[in-house]
Formats: C-alpha cells, structure tokens, sequence
C-alpha cells in the first residue's frame, strides 16, 4: 500500500504541474498569437458594461486567467482608460472566460495528449517565425494540460476505494457549506481555479465524488480564485482593491443564490447530461459554465448597486494619471488651423505637467524608496508616452492643411517640445531603474552624496516647470530664466561629479555608489536640456 500511496501522490503532484504548466504555455502562447492587443481590446469594448462583459470574456479566453484580466482591468481603470462601472463588467467576463478551460478539458482527448505536445515542441524549436513559435507554444500548453489531466486522474483513482474519502464525500452531499470550504481552501493553495475544476472533473469521471457533492466544491473553486486578487491587492491603489473586492462579492453572492437552489440546479445540471449524453468531465463544465453564465445574468442589472456598495466598503480618492489626451478634437482642424493649434499646445502643457510629476514621484522614491512614488512615476512615463503618439498624429494632421508662417513656427515649435517633454519621460524612467538596482542591491549613498542629488533634483524639477510655464504663456522673461537654470545645472552636474571622485578616492563610498550617483546626475543634467530646448523653442517663436 505504501508504494500505491506514493504512486498516487506523485501521479497527482506531477500532474499538477504539468497541467499548472500547460495553462501557463497555453496563455502565453495565445497571448502572443493575438499580438499582444489584450490592453487595446479591453480599452476599445468597454464602452458600456455589456461591452466589458464581452471584452472580459475574450481576453481571459486568451491569457487563461480570470485574476490576469483583472489585474489588466485595474491597470485601466487607474490610467483612467475605463470607469469602476465599466471595470465590474469586465470582472463579470472574466468568470465566463475562466470557464471554456473546464469545456476544453470537457472534450476526451488525453489519449493523444504526448501527439500534441510532440507538434508543439515541432513548431517551436524547428521554426524561426514568432508567430509559428506562439502557435507551438499554444499546441504544447493544450497537450501538457491534458497528459497532466491524465496522470491526475490516474494518481486519483484509488481514491474511491478509501473509505475516509468515501465517508468525506458523503459529509459534502448532506453539508453543501463544507464542500463550499473546501474548494475555496483547494483553490487559494493551488492559486488555479482552471486546476481545481480539472481535479473536479478528473474526479467525478472516476466516480469517486457525486455531482450533489461536487457541485458545491465548484462554487468553492470560483470563490477561491477570487481571493488571489485580493492578496495581489494588499497594498495597492484604492481602485485595485476595489476591483479585487468586487470579484469575492459577486461570486459569494453567486454561490450563496445557488446554495439556496442546489436542488433544483443540480437537477437542472442532470437534465442536461441525459439530454446531451454528456461525460463526466463535460457534465462539470457545463455546471461551471452555467452557474458564471446565470449568476452574469442575474446581478448585471445591479452594476450600479455593486460599484456603489464596494465604493462604500473601500472609500478614498485614488490617484488617477489619465493616459487619454483632453484637448485633442478632430472638430477644430477642419474649422481652424489656429484652433485646432491651441488645443494641441493645452494638450503639449498638460503632457509638461505630467513631466513635472513624473519627476517629483521620482524624487520621492530617492528618498523613502516606497514602492507606490515608483508605480506613480512609472504610470506617468507611461501617459507620457501615450500622449506622444497622440499629439504627434494630431499635429500631423494639422500640417496636411495649408498653414501661414506664423502658424508653421509655432506647429513646429510644438513638435519640437512634445519630443523633449517624451524625452524627459525616458531620463527619469532611467533614474527609476537606477534607484531600483541601488534598493536590490543594498548600495548605500554617503548622506552628503544624497543631499547633493536632493538639490539637483530640486533645480531640474523647478527649471522643467519653468520651461512648461514660459511655452503656456509664450514668455520671454521665463524662458530667459530657464536658460540661466540649464547653465547652473551644468554647473553642480561638474561639481557634484568631482566631489564624489573624491569621496570615492577617500574610501567614503564604494565604487557601485559612485555609477549610481553619476548616472543619476547625468539624467538630470539631461532633462535641464531638455528644458532648455522647450525655452528656446519660446525664444525663437519671439
């Protein structure tokens, strides 16, 4: 018995990863089949909740991983890209995408699982073409998942023999709650509810668990999953813990409406294998599939009512950097190439401010290494960006119509600054990088070298708003003053270099610090540039 003891448990752990492993393939695969678009769905169909649900069901179909698209979704939501309503039909599509792994394990193809997985490894490895690799990659994960399935099954076998489990199967049919528990507990130890529904299946298949058992397990398993989204939340934006807290409530009032009615739906569930000749692992995913679908149903006409009452369990302001240009109307450059100019330099002010931000979140993550001025500056980078290609398309567009001479210095000037504003975007990325290897890799700053970055920082961060504010109000006076800033951190970038050669020379700091600090002013020193050239932009349009 021992040996048989053994035999199961590493049939059952090898499976399971495995299939772990097959789920992870088959995601990334998908994923770079689609071409990484997944952001861009979620962005374009999430117009109105219906939408969302729509967009939520196609992207977890593709990365395999109802807590992926919902990590997805709070990155939006919190780059201002969707609403908290929108975000909650996403969630919504999510457990309905979660749900076509269980009705792929559903269709008996084991047998040839080592077949599939031999064409993956084929495509992957004798072909140079990426989008020939995703698709290898897609095969392999979709035939690791079943041999996983197969070992599983084999390793689980045995179990309807042992009386403890016979007797715990039992416990579930007359105590539904408990079989809630233990999926629930399953599920939040093996952080896939996609591995928990397969064991489901492989279970049910063997006979050794009945479908009024197993069903309350499934509720369980999508009440599991959800908690992994709260851990990943612990410590993050208001609007990621207001997400995560979204997806426990609608699956625990989910679970809670078809605990009520377990009779009449496991009914419904056997109706449905009678009437379809169904297998075991067809009839569970089905189960699966109908309880996401209905609870769907059920609670969509009360989006408002859920986004109001997470609101109220998670209240606060969230922090939100909004990567859609404001100003940006295609209205105006039909009706008026002077109009349609102000918008654009409101637009290119605004992409400064962010610039601005960007570097006091920067500075902060310098001085008390908190990890959300880090996310902050990054998130802003990311706007940044964004806005780039926005201005840049519409400035484009601009230039398509006839312009005066006047109206041609200032369309280039506002090109000529949106690059530099990107640019300063870059520099302080790279300073983000810099201070990310110097947390990692414990290099301490002497407390002179930081106050000398401190002032730095300081005098670039002024000079970066004066620069904006001399392009907003086309004054000479502040772009004057900016060159004379730019010149004076030329000045301390020389002098805090030379000081710190020395401080290394005297062995007050170690040779990692001093690539640190030198790197860091060499950024700054470079956005001063930057600036620089935002003045000067002023300066010739004078």
């Amino acid at each position: 018995m021992e040996l048989d003891l053994q035999t199961l448990l590493f049939e059952f752990i090898g499976g399971l990863g495995i299939f772990l492993l097959g789920i992870k393939y088959m995601g990334e695969g998908l994923q770079k089949s689609a071409g990484d678009r997944l952001r861009n769905i979620l962005d374009k169909f999430t117009s109105n909740p219906f939408m969302g649900v729509l967009a939520g069901i196609i992207v977890t179909i593709l990365i395999q991983s109802s807590s992926g698209t919902t990590v997805l979704t709070v990155g939006l939501v919190n780059a201002g890209f969707m609403t908290f309503r929108q975000a909650i039909g996403v969630i919504m599509g999510a457990n309905i995408g979660t749900t076509v792994t269980a009705f792929i394990i559903g269709i008996d193809i084991g047998e040839y699982a080592l077949p599939i997985i031999a064409v993956g490894c084929f495509l992957l490895f004798f072909f140079k073409n990426t989008l020939v690799n995703a698709i290898g990659q897609t095969i392999f994960g979709f035939g690791a998942l079943f041999f996983g399935l197969e070992l599983m099954s084999s390793g689980m076998s045995p179990l309807r023999e042992l009386e403890s489990f016979q007797q715990l199967t039992l416990n579930m049919s007359d105590s539904p709650i408990l079989g809630v528990v233990i999926g629930t507990v399953f599920t939040l130890i093996v952080q896939s509810s996609s591995a928990t529904i397969g064991i489901l299946q492989g279970l049910f298949s063997e006979g050794a668990i009945e479908l009024k058992a197993a069903i309350p397990v499934l509720f369980g398993d999508n009440l599991g999953t959800t908690i992994t989204a709260v851990l990943a939340s612990i410590g993050a934006s208001v609007a990621a813990k207001r997400a995560a807290y979204t997806h426990v409530i609608f699956n625990l009032v989910g679970a809670t409406i078809f605990i009520v009615f377990l009779g009449v739906f496991t009914q419904v569930i056997t109706y449905l294998q009678g009437q379809f000749d169904l297998n075991a692992e067809m009839t569970i995913a089905f189960a699966h599939g109908t309880f996401n679908v209905t609870n769907t149903i059920i609670q969509f006409p009360f989006i408002g009512a859920l986004a109001w009452l997470v609101t109220k369990i998670i209240p606060g302001e969230d922090t939100i950097v909004e990567y859609k240009p404001k100003h940006l109307d295609p209205i105006f450059i039909q009706q008026s190439s002077t109009l349609a100019l102000d918008q654009a330099k409101a637009e290119v002010i605004r992409m400064g401010e962010y610039a601005s931000q960007g570097l006091e979140e920067t500075n902060l993550y310098l001085n008390n290494h908190s990890q959300k001025h880090s996310d902050m500056a990054m998130q802003v980078e990311g706007a940044l960006n964004n806005l780039d290609r926005k201005i840049t398309e519409y400035l484009v567009s601009i230039s398509a119509g006839s312009l005066t001479e006047l109206e041609s210095n200032k369309h280039t000037a506002l090109m000529d600054s949106v690059r530099d504003i990107e640019r300063i975007g870059d520099h302080f990325e790279n300073i983000i990088e810099l201070i990310d290897y110097k947390i990692s890799n414990k290099v301490n700053l002497t407390d002179k070298a930081n106050e000398d970055l401190n002032e730095m920082f300081e005098l670039t961060i002024a000079t970066v708003k004066q620069a904006i504010r001399s392009l907003e109000k086309t004054d000479r006076e502040e772009a004057l003053a900016v060159v004379q800033k730019e010149d004076e951190i030329d000045k301390m970038e020389r002098k805090f270099r030379k000081k710190h050669i020395i401080r290394m020379n005297e062995g007050l700091c170690s040779g990692s610090a001093g690539i640190v600090f030198v790197d860091i002013i060499s950024n700054l020193e470079r956005i001063g540039d930057h600036a620089v050239n935002i003045a000067e932009e002023v300066l010739g349009e004078e």
